[in-house]
């Protein structure tokens, strides 16, 4: 591993703007782009010292344990073929890996879903034990995230499920399993602990009156310090504020459900976070867990505020090394002098860098893909007018070395959600896209999260309308600057994008040549009565979350039936490639299903591909793979770039 003083970061590390080659490179196998990141969920002990991560080759995971003195390998496990969704060391001498599974559990008469279990790995005898191991009562898989502190040799306390309720237990890290109840069964969940370990606050919920109550503890007893009523925008509890009679909410009084505020315990007052612009995301620090910055995703990337003045310095050092990247801070000691950051941008597709502000020393310890620079398309930052005037931002990613696009192929490539949103980075699936010489726009229309709640109120009750049209202007628009040809467009979208796929052809016609939808929701009336049913309840928040965006006013709403692509099938004018995993426990597998049997009766071309074994995130390397090919031999087909 190459070391780089502090002075060089500025220019070595870089991949070279000025002399970056414009000549044509081979573009790399689509099983690159398909496969997981080589080097994934790098996480550093308390102390700085050691280094843990995962290693994927192909669909095996394994733990790797480095000593950072000389990057010996002092641990680690094979993990193989498992969904690995987080990494946290529990003191020095402890690490958690937290996997999920497609699983229903008969025991409990659970429908099919994505359960959560924990392993914990122990250096001293090399050995994995389950976090949640035999407890009477106690359902053995997470019902929410873990608290972990770094006190007496490390704390794992574990929040799980039994017949009474959702109760916290403190697990012995050498066999796994319960060593004492932290907190009884019971209704309550969203707990907050101090770094102590004590307990602080904790949300109760009651879904049948939507009545959101916030209590605080004090003197071994919980009481109510707030209350709401909330249908839908449930607000959340981030974490410590300032101190530890301060709490960070996100959804509290007098604020919008994405916009976080602070509230006294004591005082029960409410008071603004103190950072300039809009929060996406509080930081805390990693010893104390209080507040002491904050994220805001930019239109041109991510950027950071301290109110820690010595996090404050290390971000403008890391700022200043890297200034010609986009840099994400990953993981960091507990005394913040060893850092872990995403570096992207310049053709760097993803590339971790552990820094070292002591020695003030930087090394490259993983890469996501193993790309060249020349394999990597170039990202424009874009902005065009809606039909109705609204401004949409987005990215238009163009095929590697072209840097003056004119009447290229194009792919729209609309995000999931709807309400997420798509971000300036390498993005695998339109890089991929990208690699085969077309332009991939990904738009973050109206209904796209983070962008100000007026963005995302407009939304509301556009699913197949303006939501939908947005991506056409953007295609109109694109044409207009030259940079596309409108006669060479087709869309591609997973989960909410699969769906804005199957619209395309079906409700928004006279745009695109080809649709690839994975994972899509055809028939919006069965996808509302269907979640009703997974929640047990006509009028669940789940419910009434897809009734908003749809424009719904009942359970069962026909009105659904002129923004569904499978009743609208007949309208149909181009080829559509449907893909869904059989493992989806998101959007039914039926779904697809439904709008292929549509097409076929319609006689409408269509293909149909099932992806066996996978979830609704497309979690192994295998059926991404095939996503993949399958979608560019589709797109190659009917909209051949040349």
């Amino acid at each position: 591993m190459k070391r780089l003083t502090a002075a060089l970061l500025a220019t070595s590390v870089l991949w070279g703007v000025g002399g970056r080659a414009l000549a044509q490179t081979a573009p790399a196998d689509l099983s690159v782009y398909g496969a997981m990141p080589a080097y994934d969920i790098p996480s550093l002990s308390p102390s700085g010292d050691r280094l843990a991560y995962i290693a994927v080759v192909g669909e095996d995971r394994s733990l790797i344990i480095n000593d950072l003195a000389d990057m010996s390998l002092i641990g680690g496990v094979r993990a193989g073929d498992v969904k690995v969704r987080d990494l946290d060391w529990i003191g020095e001498t402890h690490v958690m890996i937290t996997t999920s599974a497609t699983q229903a559990s008969n025991l409990t008469g659970m429908q099919r879903s994505e359960l959560y279990e924990g392993q914990i790995y122990s250096l001293a005898t090399r050995r994995v034990a389950k976090a949640l191991g035999p407890v009477e009562g106690v359902f053995p898989r997470l019902a929410g995230s873990p608290i972990i502190r770094n006190i007496n040799g490390g704390l794992l306390i574990a929040p799980a499920s039994g017949f009474k309720g959702l109760g916290l237990y403190e697990i012995n890290l050498a066999t796994g399993g319960s060593l004492r109840v932290v907190q009884e069964q019971q209704r309550a969940g969203g707990y907050v602990f101090d770094a102590e370990a004590n307990p602080v606050s904790r949300v109760v919920y009651d879904g049948r009156t939507y009545e959101w109550e916030l209590q605080a503890h004090a003197n071994g007893f919980w009481r109510t310090v707030w209350s709401v009523r909330a249908p839908i925008d449930t607000p959340g509890v981030a974490g410590l504020g300032a101190t530890t009679r301060e709490l960070v909410i996100y959804g509290g009084e007098g604020a919008r459900p994405d916009e976080y505020r602070i509230f006294n315990l004591d005082t029960r007052q409410w008071s603004n976070l103190p950072f300039e612009g809009k929060v996406d995301s509080p930081i805390f620090h990693p010893k104390t867990k209080l507040l002491i910055g904050a994220a805001t995703e930019t239109e041109i990337g991510r950027d950071y505020q301290f109110l820690d003045a010595d996090a404050q310095r290390v971000w403008r050092s890391v700022a200043a090394a890297f200034r010609t990247k986009r840099t994400r801070f990953v993981s960091w000691s507990e005394d913040m002098r060893q850092i872990i950051v995403l570096t992207e941008g310049d053709g760097d597709p993803g590339t971790y860098q552990l820094i070292d502000m002591d020695r003030r020393l930087a090394e490259v310890i993983g890469a996501l893909y193993p790309l060249t620079p020349e394999q990597v398309g170039d990202i424009r930052v874009v902005e065009y007018p809606a039909a109705d005037g609204m401004t949409i931002p987005g990215y238009l990613t163009l095929p590697p070395g072209v840097t003056d696009p004119k009447n290229l192929p194009l792919v729209v490539l609309p995000h999931g959600g709807p309400a997420s949103r798509d971000t300036l980075g390498f993005d695998w699936w339109a890089q991929a896209i990208a690699s085969r010489g077309y332009a991939v726009l990904q738009p973050n229309f109206r209904g796209s999260d983070g962008l100000g709640q007026a963005h995302l109120e407009a939304g509301y009750g556009q699913w197949g309308r303006k939501m939908q049209t947005d991506l056409s202007d953007g295609v109109r628009w694109l044409a207009g600057q030259g940079w596309i040809d409108p006669a060479k467009v087709c869309i591609v979208g997973a989960s909410y994008g699969g769906y804005a796929a199957m619209a395309g052809p079906t409700i928004d016609p006279g745009v695109y040549r080809c649709a690839v939808s994975v994972a899509g929701v055809s028939d919006l009336r069965a996808m509302v009565q269907w979640s009703s049913g997974q929640s047990g309840a006509r009028d669940a928040p789940a419910v009434r979350y897809w009734n908003r965006f749809m424009g719904a006013e009942r359970l069962g709403d026909r009105d659904l039936d002129a923004i569904s692509p499978a009743k609208q099938a007949a309208r149909s004018d181009a080829p559509i490639l449907l893909l869904h995993g059989r493992d989806d426990t998101v959007v039914p597998f039926i779904q697809s299903k439904m709008l292929a049997d549509a097409l076929r009766a319609a006689g409408k071309p269509y293909e149909f591909i099932e992806l066996s074994g996978e979830d609704h995130w497309l979690s192994r390397a295998e059926t991404r793979t095939r996503m993949l090919n399958e979608t560019v031999r589709f797109l190659e087909t009917h909209n051949p770039p040349r």
